[in-house]
């Protein structure tokens, strides 16, 4: 890292950059319902107050600038009788924003926004011809369509949501064009050359050299969380910058160093604002980058630029942006070194992708095979296409505790057999999946022009992304999988194999929170087998009801045409128990899963290597939403270089046996013990929380001590 480099980083890290914030929050809403705007003029008139409101602010320092100077996170488009209004119409998804979706970049950095500006323009112009009438015009002053025209009903005019959407685009990108232009004056004054030629030329024009494309993605990407789009995953990056990146060094342009050193630069811009992207806690915004993988031909592309930014993460240690590695069975082995070094450093990252899994678990979906090869992971781990995939992979959740638990109570003393009780299981399963599709069936999204210009063919079609797209897939996590098999693999010893339990006796002991059944609770806990034990008839259970939970969904559709996806992940769900009581395999009431795809917390399992062979049975193909195997490492076991490898042998180990995705957390319990005590010695502590990496001391407590909860091996 440069002394530039690390100044940056001081600056921002310190929060100097904060006395530029406005403490006032705008606020329009009023004025929107009192002139009864439509959603599409809400969300663009917004967006261009928002910008007139950022004030200007260039860093002598800086080579890629763009700062936040309004502390509000998340537009706010409606008053509170609307929004009472808004809940009682849509109860669960009221105020839904486009997130979790990979925008086009590429295409928008080369074009320039101007491009599209003038397509839009062209639209209007062309509409405002064909609708009045012919008498007036002679055939040379029409357009060569409409000239031929014999009438008017013979063209095509836009519709009302047509107009709106082009008006909101122009209107977009002109107010995006007034804050670029006011950065280049400030550029000007401060004697920033660098960020003052960079203005004058960008977002209107398209960018041809590295240094450029990363000041386009910064202007792009800022502009999306201002118009209130929220996990805008950056997708995979050391593909569309790469011919950037090798054209300079090709050219003697510049040096790897001084592009390595814009990149430490770029990924600083990440972590800039992040305090106000908006999620569950800080961290939480979905900035998520996919490096290597396979290009459309099915070539491995990982490229230097793709090492580089492994570099770079490891280098800055911040939490953005989260490194997502695209690998396979044909991946070298010193890849999964790189990737190791990054998990020592204690960042949480990178998760690993496979490929020889989710290509094909997409392609059985239906997803083009070129789309699929190009997959990338939406925000936390679920999988998406760039530019074509308007999905939402995490509208609801599978609780298969909950289902096992309803089963338990009302079925169990009905049976007659174990194989009946997983058949009454396996009904409640389809049962619950049908109950969580009606709860999607009615929301309406905020549309999203800006957006728009990323994705899909909307500036040709006039089409809101919002509104639909190539891919309109719903995505279920499944969440418990480990408490759920763990209880039924207690059910079936307890009261069918050893009848040391009746089946009241049970259901009465669970609902007690095993009060009065300690010697019970004693021996679920610590002597019944558990899913990660690599023990067949356990994870043959885990099996059974990730089958069933996959075929519960095959053919099921949502409102938009779209396919239901399973996954295993399970995002702050595993916390979310309140309404469930003790389970049977030993958890008390209020105590969390494991988090994800990974054993229970008091499972006492032999080791990692049986824990990635029970969670390798499942056909993770059916389950392909996303959801990572997540294991937790002492911070002792990377005392030597040794360590390197053996962590990546493991991680590629994973990988030739048909796991799907995985990711790995470094912790030491005693130093977490200690910063919950002293917080201020350990502001830059990192650890995982889902599919997310965090500052550890900025969480809150009851995701603190799940972490601290975790198995970590040594």
């Amino acid at each position: 890292m440069t002394d530039r480099i690390q100044d940056i980083k001081n600056f921002f890290w310190e929060k100097k950059h904060h006395i530029y914030r406005s403490e006032e929050v705008p606020y329009f809403a009023e004025d929107f319902a009192a002139r009864n705007l439509s959603l599409t003029e809400r969300v663009s008139e917004h967006f261009v107050k928002r910008l007139a409101l950022e004030r200007a602010v260039v860093f002598p320092f800086e080579k890629i600038a763009l700062t936040r100077t309004i502390r509000q996170k998340e537009p706010v488009l409606f008053t509170e009788e609307e929004m009472t209004a808004r809940k009682m119409r849509y109860p669960r998804y009221h105020h839904m924003t486009c997130s979790n979706v990979n925008p086009g970049y590429e295409e928008v950095i080369a074009n320039g926004l101007e491009y599209y500006r003038q397509k839009a323009v062209d639209k209007l112009k062309h509409n405002e011809l064909v609708a009045k009438p012919f008498d007036g015009y002679k055939a040379s002053t029409l357009p060569l369509e409409v000239a031929k025209a014999d009438s008017e009903d013979q063209v095509n005019l836009l519709t009302k949501e047509q107009q709106a959407f082009y008006a909101a685009v122009i209107a977009d990108i002109e107010a995006i064009y007034d804050l670029t232009d006011r950065y280049r004056i400030e550029a000007e004054k401060q004697g920033n050359t660098i960020v003052a030629g960079l203005f004058s030329k960008l977002p209107r024009l398209g960018a041809t050299t590295f240094h450029e494309a990363l000041q386009m993605f910064r202007i792009l990407h800022f502009m999306l969380w201002i118009e209130g789009e929220v996990h805008n995953t950056i997708g995979r990056f050391d593909q569309y910058m790469y011919p950037y990146f090798q054209q300079d060094i090709d050219r003697g342009e510049l040096s790897e160093e001084k592009a390595f050193e814009l990149l430490e630069e770029f990924f600083l811009t990440l972590n800039r604002d992040s305090d106000l992207y908006p999620g569950i806690m800080e961290g939480d915004n979905g900035q998520s980058m996919v490096l290597g993988g396979m290009d459309q031909d099915g070539n491995p592309c990982f490229n230097r630029l793709s090492e580089l930014c492994l570099k770079a993460s490891k280098e800055l240690k911040l939490i953005d942006p989260k490194i997502n590695l695209r690998v396979s069975k044909d991946t070298p082995f010193w890849v999964y070194e790189l990737g190791t070094e990054l998990t020592k450093e204690g960042l949480g990252f990178p998760q690993y992708c496979n490929d020889d899994v989710v290509v094909p678990g997409l392609t059985m979906l239906g997803y083009d095979l070129v789309d699929a090869r190009n997959y990338v992971v939406a925000a936390c781990w679920e999988f998406t296409i760039p530019r074509w995939g308007m999905e939402i992979p995490n509208i609801n959740a599978m609780n298969f505790p909950k289902v096992i638990d309803r089963c338990f109570r009302r079925d169990l003393v009905n049976v007659k057999s174990f194989d009946d009780f997983l058949d009454c299981v396996t009904k409640e399963i389809e049962v619950e999946s049908a109950d969580l599709l009606k709860e999607t069936d009615d929301f309406e999204l905020l549309p999203a022009p800006y957006m728009s210009l990323f994705m899909d063919n909307c500036i040709e079609t006039g089409k809101d992304i919002c509104y639909g797209s190539k891919y309109n897939n719903f995505g279920f996590h499944g969440v418990g999988i480990s408490t759920a098999a763990d209880s039924l693999a207690a059910i079936r010893q307890l009261v069918f194999e050893e009848k040391s339990l009746t089946a009241a006796e049970f259901v009465e002991a669970v609902e007690a929170d095993y009060g009065g059944y300690e010697d019970l609770l004693v021996k679920l806990r610590e002597q019944m087998p558990k899913m990660g034990d690599n023990d067949d008839r356990i994870d043959e259970l885990a099996v059974r009801i990730m089958d069933d939970f996959a075929d519960s969904l095959r053919d099921k559709r949502n409102q938009f045409g779209g396919i239901i996806r399973p996954g295993t992940g399970s995002a702050m769900f595993y916390l979310n128990v309140e309404e469930l009581g003790a389970s049977p395999d030993g958890r008390r009431a209020g105590e969390p899963y494991g988090a994800n795809y990974a054993p229970s917390l008091f499972a006492n399992l032999s080791g990692p290597l049986s824990m990635i062979q029970s969670f390798v049975k499942p056909n993770l193909i059916k389950t392909i939403n996303g959801g990572p195997l997540t294991m937790e490492f002492h911070e002792t076991l990377f005392r030597d270089n040794e360590s390197i490898q053996k962590v990546a042998s493991l991680v590629s180990f994973f990988i030739e046996k048909g796991g799907h995705q995985m990711q790995l957390n470094t912790l030491n319990r005693e130093s977490l013990l200690d910063a919950q005590k002293n917080p201020e010695k350990y502001a830059n502590l990192i650890v995982r929380v889902w599919g997310w990496s965090a500052y550890f001391v900025r969480l809150d407590k009851e995701y603190q001590d799940h972490i601290m909860s975790r198995q970590a091996y040594v």
